[in-house]
């Protein structure tokens, strides 16, 4: 296994570096890029509740992968948002890691014409609206606090779609949030043998759990606004999503959750009582830092993001209810949108992100997704709006103009 973790190492020589197939994720504190396969963590088709065996058939994994002479294990890869279906985790072959630096980071030029993209909306956003109106009538009647719904847009490209420039743009415009790339299991053709490869691409703001040592730290993010290019605007934006009634409630609902799912595995915790706000480019998010001691050092921080999945923050409470109401209500199968992407190592340290801002990248085919909670006070034609608002952090990067998007 080749580590690289000097000051000389920059994370665009990564980038560069980066091949589809890869693993590639760069958070605040560092980038990874994970070559090859060494070992693959197995599914368990016997157990329907696949998460709770998760986090032992990934220890074992990496407990072969050091018998079998692999210096540094560390698992890589996707966890889906419904728990019964296979995550997609490696052993990296090679990894290579870059300490955070001020890199100069550019758009990638485009040195021949724009492709063009035929963009569909799934569901269409009047159905949309009507679904979140159904999600309204299960929080009315008592059966939920909130729901998260989401919708999806599926874009046909004129050209194979260049995920190394998509990866690059990302990582250059998010350099506060986590950009990665998975490779997904590939889909097969019509052709006899032949596959094609799928990548899992985005740059999330969200941290859900990360692990160093017994210091455990949880970032959820909940109740959020669009930015806008007037300063002046954009600076009431923030201060208004920070005395609203019903986005302090909506962050409360998963700051609760997040904590009361943490706190069994604590010596001690630490959760403030107030968000703060915290922004990417395209979006101001309600954020607070969860932060604890580890009571037990053998919990692994694969253990923890699995306790914690999925959030109310992309899921809705009592999360349990309100998946079974996300199958009635959106049109189409998540995947591995707001699920899980990071790592973790033999020593049970690591980094798990939840998945948004994201889109699979097939061939000439994306699939963007971008969701919104929905609670009591929510109106159908402003959580649509959220969404839209969403699905910039991606169009932008693919070169897209699209804010009047519904």
């Amino acid at each position: 296994m080749k580590i690289r973790e000097n000051s000389t190492v920059l994370k665009k020589e990564l980038l560069d570096d980066y091949k589809e197939g890869d693993f590639f994720l760069a958070t605040p504190s560092q980038t990874l890029l994970g070559k090859g396969s060494f070992l693959t963590v197995p599914s368990d088709k016997e157990n329907r509740n696949q998460m709770k065996s998760l986090a032992e058939r990934v220890a074992t994994v990496l407990k072969t992968a050091k018998e079998q002479g692999h210096a540094n294990p560390m698992v890589t890869g996707a966890v889906p948002f419904d728990y019964r279906k296979d995550a997609q985790l490696i052993v990296p072959a090679n990894i290579w890691s870059s300490v955070p630096m001020q890199d100069k980071c550019t758009d990638q030029p485009t040195k021949t014409k724009k492709p063009i993209y035929e963009i569909k909306s799934v569901p269409e956003p009047s159905q949309y609206m009507a679904g979140v109106e159904r999600g309204l009538t299960h929080i009315k009647s008592g059966h939920l606090d909130k729901i998260v719904l989401s919708r999806s847009l599926h874009l046909t490209s004129s050209e194979t779609v260049n995920i190394n420039r998509l990866l690059q743009n990302l990582a250059c415009h998010n350099k506060n949030g986590y950009t990665f790339a998975v490779d997904l299991p590939q889909s097969e053709t019509k052709i006899v043998d032949s596959l094609i490869s799928k990548t899992l691409i985005g740059a999330s703001p969200e941290l859900l759990v990360s692990r160093t040592g017994l210091e455990v730290v949880a970032n959820p993010l909940a109740g959020s606004r669009p930015r806008s290019d007037d300063p002046i605007e954009d600076k009431r934006r923030a201060s208004e999503l920070l005395s609203s009634t019903k986005d302090l409630h909506e962050h409360a609902v998963v700051v609760h959750a997040v904590a009361e799912a943490l706190r069994p595995f604590f010596k001690k915790i630490d959760v403030p009582e107030r968000p703060i706000v915290i922004h990417t480019e395209t979006m101001w998010h309600l954020s607070t830092e969860v932060t604890g001691e580890l009571e037990d050092p053998a919990t692994s921080s694969l253990e923890l993001a699995i306790a914690l999945h999925p959030t109310p923050a992309v899921c809705g409470s009592p999360s349990d209810l309100a998946r079974v109401a996300i199958q009635e209500i959106e049109p189409f199968d998540r995947g591995f949108f707001t699920g899980m992407v990071g790592w973790c190592n033999a020593e049970g340290d690591g980094e798990w992100i939840v998945t948004i801002r994201c889109a699979e990248v097939e061939k000439q085919t994306l699939r963007l997704f971008a969701g919104a909670g929905v609670v009591a006070e929510s109106k159908p034609e402003e959580e649509l709006a959220e969404t839209s608002a969403k699905f910039q952090t991606m169009l932008r990067a693919m070169g897209i103009d699209a804010k009047s998007l519904n």
